[in-house]
C-alpha cells in the first residue's frame, strides 16, 4: 500500500466527444486548428515515469474532469 496524492481538474465546458474518448492521450491527436496534439500525451508520459497515472471522465455538453494520481514519497 502506498500513499497517493489525487489532483482533480474539472471544467464545465463542452466535454469530449464520444468518438474522441480513446484518442485523448494519443500523440498528435488534436481538435484544435493550430494544435500539435502533444500536450496530454506528454503529460501522461511524465506522470507514468514517476509512477503515477491519469484518467478522466467526460460528458458532452457538461464538462470533463481529469484525475492525476501521484505517489507520495516519504523521506
Amino acid at each position: 500500500h502506498e500513499d497517493i496524492c489525487k489532483i482533480s481538474i474539472k471544467d464545465n465546458g463542452s466535454g469530449i466527444k464520444q468518438e474522441n474518448i480513446d484518442k485523448v492521450f494519443s500523440t498528435q491527436f488534436t481538435t484544435k486548428k493550430d494544435g500539435s496534439g502533444l500536450g496530454l500525451s506528454i503529460v501522461k508520459s511524465i506522470i507514468e515515469m514517476i509512477g503515477g497515472k491519469i484518467d478522466f471522465v467526460s460528458q458532452e455538453n457538461k464538462g470533463t474532469t481529469f484525475n492525476v494520481y501521484l505517489p507520495i514519497w516519504k523521506q
